[in-house]
């Protein structure tokens, strides 16, 4: 997975088509997002970090 914006990680998960879902332990939350059973992207926050992530080819799903 590599590094994305805010902005494509926040339309990959108001996608209808996909789904995500959260999970926090202590100061870290997560948050991924699925197209089908295929993990396309993932939010990292670490106390008062926060990373995006997508998958290689993260772009094709941003259309759909």
């Amino acid at each position: 997975m590599k590094l994305i914006m805010k902005t494509e990680f926040d339309n990959l998960r108001l996608n209808p088509a996909h789904q995500y879902e959260a999970d926090s332990n202590g100061d870290k939350q997560v948050v991924k997002i699925y197209c089908g059973e295929l993990l396309i992207a993932k939010k990292l926050k670490i106390k008062k970090t926060i990373r995006y992530f997508g998958i290689k080819n993260y772009q094709q799903y941003l259309a759909n």
